[in-house]
């Protein structure tokens, strides 16, 4: 399956399908590198106004944040790599999400299914991937290689059963709807800053011995700085402004000397190094596949 098999108004196809070789988002969702700008997606969830009380209410990512991100990671890996459990991942997801509403103190009520929180997850993870490649990838996408990628979300959404209305035709329409979602409703939140100063001090887990526990926070104090560091620089000025984040032109060069190394030292990592383990064991099981069919075709008749 490649990108050029999704349909150009993806709109109007509603078949759900897992994902698989051939595609981008199998080639590079697995890579370690999703987590750097898997932070900024985060971020910009917690600023829609339903999702941060849901999540306020109901996530653990201040009592328990390693398990959290450990969690999450695990899951966007089944999304791609998960063959026919990707489907059964999806539905997993959304049936949990039911029970998670919540009214705020302005007696507003909040559903975590609600079309549009629901689709901005995914949409935000749309623009993660491809600031992950202005950054972290040997040259940014091209407006065609942008356009393909999107076509790939587009079944993402669809798997995650995204109402069609909040999914934009194009990559160039989507661009326009996430300017504006960015500009003209997300909204400065208490969660948002939660979830700042959470990851600059990443709780040890709830295992560790209490007498490791100073250890801990000194080695994954510059782990910390540096995910805040990203996330700060690869979520959007608007966004930033908002939120009161000040971000200068010395810290643009830094991210984008971060990113040159990025991209030129990642790729040279064995492949089990280079991707999560659940991308790594699927890919090598299509190879094996791929052998495992050529040997079959090969065969004396």
């Amino acid at each position: 399956m490649t990108a050029a098999a999704f349909d150009a108004d993806s709109r109007t196809a509603p078949e759900r399908r897992p994902f698989a070789p051939g595609t981008r988002m199998w080639d590079e969702t697995g890579l370690i590198t999703f987590s750097l700008t898997a932070g900024s997606a985060f971020l910009l969830q917690t600023m829609e106004p339903t999702i941060a009380a849901v999540v306020d209410e109901h996530s653990t990512f201040r009592t328990d944040p390693l398990g959290r991100a450990v969690r999450s990671i695990g899951s966007v890996m089944m999304w791609i790599y998960g063959g026919d459990e990707a489907i059964a991942e999806a539905d997993r997801l959304r049936k949990m999400h039911v029970s998670l509403n919540t009214t705020t103190p302005d007696g507003v009520r909040h559903k975590a299914l609600t079309s549009a929180p629901w689709a901005w997850v995914l949409h935000t993870g749309t623009f993660a991937f491809t600031e992950n490649a202005e950054y972290f990838a040997r040259r940014p996408l091209t407006p065609a290689e942008k356009d393909a990628y999107y076509q790939e979300t587009v079944q993402l959404m669809r798997n995650f059963m995204v109402a069609p209305k909040e999914i934009p035709a194009n990559y160039a329409e989507f661009e326009k709807f996430f300017t504006d979602i960015v500009e003209n409703h997300l909204q400065e939140t208490g969660t948002a800053h939660d979830y700042l100063r959470v990851i600059q001090s990443i709780a040890p887990p709830r295992q560790l011995p209490r007498a490791l526990r100073p250890a801990w926070k000194r080695v994954v104090a510059p782990v910390g700085r540096l995910q805040y560091f990203v996330t700060v620089g690869t979520t959007p000025e608007a966004a930033r402004r908002k939120l009161g984040l000040m971000w200068s032109e010395s810290d643009e060069r830094k991210l984008k000397a971060l990113g040159w190394f990025i991209a030129r030292t990642v790729p040279l990592l064995p492949e089990r190094v280079r991707y999560f383990p659940i991308a790594y064991e699927a890919r090598r099981l299509e190879r094996d596949r791929a052998r495992l069919r050529k040997v079959i075709d090969l065969r004396p008749m």
